[in-house]
């Protein structure tokens, strides 16, 4: 018999919600007839919720229907001034609602002030748009309602979100430099191999000149995408989607962040991204009054690197059978500064854990922003080398016949 999630009115208007067995929807609706509530939604659970085809696509396509960092920031900071001003919730987000640029989360502020006006709470609400308010936005919502700190709950998000966002950026621009370079490599890559290889092809099979593997591969290369150029971004995406379910299977997604782990340059700066994150975000549902053990389960899932997030599910996991933090970090040191674990540990003994995390936060983005301008000076030497055996390898394919012809004349 299938279990029912449901909201139910009484007819004196209180709602309700839960769970219920029942054989349908229909005699899930007379049971609660029978106590004096009217079924006005219901889910099976268990059952996958169906979706339309846009959906899935928009789903599956990261950048679809997303809603920025920056744009819940100036939600959490707006809605934080509204609060403090005395404002109604369902009366703010009304108003946030109708200054939003992005359809989706315009829908979802609507939708969430309609849900609290029907008297659900407000992190119930948000609940409902888990793509658009983390878990963390969630949990921290939760406490600021149950202890009446909603505005200084909001004020610390905003602060999470604005340092999450500075990080990110540091990141993404030392990043954008290697990216086009080499997306301009591989397009020129491309137009050489359209038109000058073909043509040089047409030139070898005249002259009857013998060809050595590698000018072969060029050669065919070259052909192909001449032939057949439709094809290459039906291969990208092809590409873009096989790395994507590749990096939703457990073991893809392990090797990639191992091996990202392992990368001379690369490394160090995802131990000390993911160091700040951790101590970031711990500090401030430490702060916001969150238990310690449902602290650490949030952090690991907003934790995108796989060693990390399987690093804090068994701290959480210690911690809850009565170990103390630090000593539950201490295994993890290979991914985890050691630096961490003693300020942990200092942080614990003093009983001002959330002060040293974020402390802790301050000097290992301090330490990110280093290491971000410090890439360019490591990524432009080793892109000029891959760009030079690439050039010398097309060269070398090319002019090695032509030698051939000249001996042979």
């Amino acid at each position: 018999m299938p279990s029912y999630s449901y909201t139910a009115k009484s007819l004196q208007g209180e709602e309700v919600s839960g769970e219920k067995t029942a054989k349908s929807e229909r005699d899930l609706a007379g049971l609660l007839r029978q106590d004096g509530f009217v079924l006005i939604t219901a889910n099976e659970m268990g059952r996958p919720k169906k979706i339309s085809l846009f959906e899935a696509v928009k789903n599956s396509i990261p950048f679809l229907g997303k809603v920025s960092l920056t744009e819940k920031m100036m939600f959490a900071k707006n809605l934080q001034v509204m609060v403090k001003a005395g404002i109604a919730l369902p009366r703010g987000l009304q108003i946030l609602s109708t200054q939003s640029k992005n359809s989706q989360f315009k829908k979802a502020l609507e939708t969430i002030g309609e849900d609290i006006s029907k008297g659900r709470n407000f992190s119930e609400a948000l609940g409902r748009y888990p793509r658009i308010f983390s878990e963390l936005f969630q949990s921290m919502v939760a406490v600021g309602e149950t202890s009446g700190t909603l505005e200084d709950v909001l004020r610390v998000l905003t602060k999470q979100m604005e340092r999450d966002h500075e990080l990110k950026s540091k990141i993404k621009g030392a990043m954008t430099y290697p990216i086009v370079i080499i997306c301009a490599m591989i397009a020129v890559g491309i137009v050489m191999m359209v038109t000058v290889v073909p043509k040089l092809s047409e030139t070898f099979i005249e002259l009857k000149v013998e060809l050595p593997p590698s000018t072969k591969i060029v050669i065919g290369l070259g052909n192909f995408l001449a032939q057949f150029w439709y094809l290459v971004p039906i291969i990208v995406l092809v590409l873009f989607f096989l790395i994507r379910f590749i990096l939703s299977l457990k073991m893809g997604k392990k090797a990639t962040d191992g091996l990202f782990l392992r990368m001379p340059a690369i490394g160090p700066l995802i131990k000390k991204t993911n160091a700040a994150y951790t101590a970031r975000t711990l500090a401030s549902l430490i702060s916001a009054g969150v238990p310690i053990v449902r602290a650490l389960e949030v952090v690991a899932k907003t934790l995108n690197n796989f060693y990390f997030r399987e690093a804090i599910i068994q701290v959480a996991e210690k911690v809850s059978r009565g170990s103390e933090l630090s000593t539950a970090l201490k295994p993890y040191q290979n991914i985890y500064p050691s630096l961490v674990v003693q300020m942990i540990e200092v942080g614990e003994e003093t009983g001002q854990s959330a002060e040293i995390l974020e402390k802790l936060a301050d000097f290992y983005e301090a330490e990110v922003s280093d290491a971000t301008k410090n890439i360019s000076s490591i990524v432009e030497p080793a892109l000029m080398i891959i760009i030079g055996v690439v050039v010398a390898f097309f060269a070398v394919s090319m002019i090695q016949p032509m030698y051939s012809m000249m001996d042979s004349i």
